[in-house]
C-alpha cells in the first residue's frame, strides 16, 4: 500500500473494543469481515495480487540497482539514508500526514494516482481521541 494510505493511520491507531473484528461475544463478526474461508486466508485471491502488493518494493529494489550500476555504490546507500530520513519525519498520530518529502524522492509527487483522490482525510473512520493515541504512541498505556 502507498504510504499515504490508511495503513499509516491504522498501524498508530488503538484498537477500539466496539470496532474490533469479533463481535460482541467474541465471535467473527460477519456483517463486518464476511464469511471465513480457510482458503482466503492460505491463498491470495488472485494471481497478480502478490505482484500489486509487492509492487512499491519491486520498483525501489530495480531503481536502486539500475542507480548502482550507472554511479555506483554510494549513490542507492545516499538515497536509502535520505529515504529512512524522509520516513521518520511524521506528524501527531491522530492527524493525516501526506509524506510529501517520501513520495518527492520516489518521484512520486507529480502523479496523480487512485490514493490522491479517494484518500480524503476528512472522510477517515479512524480518528481517535488524539490525547490517548499520543500516550499510546509514546508507550505510556
Amino acid at each position: 500500500m502507498n504510504s499515504r494510505g490508511v495503513g499509516s493511520q491504522l498501524k498508530d491507531s488503538i484498537p477500539i473494543a466496539e470496532f474490533s473484528a469479533s463481535g460482541a461475544f467474541g465471535g467473527h463478526d460477519i456483517l463486518r469481515r464476511g464469511f471465513t474461508s480457510v482458503k482466503n486466508e492460505l491463498l491470495p485471491n488472485h494471481p497478480l495480487e502478490l505482484s500489486e502488493k509487492n509492487f512499491q518494493l519491486n520498483q525501489d529494489k530495480m531503481n536502486l540497482s539500475t542507480l548502482r550500476n550507472i554511479q555506483g555504490l554510494h549513490a542507492p546507500l545516499k538515497l536509502q539514508m535520505e529515504f529512512k530520513a524522509a520516513k521518520q519525519i511524521q506528524r501527531l498520530p491522530f492527524l493525516h500526514s501526506s509524506n510529501i518529502a517520501l513520495d518527492t524522492l520516489r518521484g512520486n509527487d507529480e502523479c496523480i494516482g487512485f490514493e490522491d483522490i479517494l484518500n480524503d482525510p476528512s472522510q477517515s473512520e479512524v480518528m481517535g481521541e488524539p490525547h490517548v493515541m499520543v500516550e499510546y504512541k509514546l508507550g505510556l498505556l
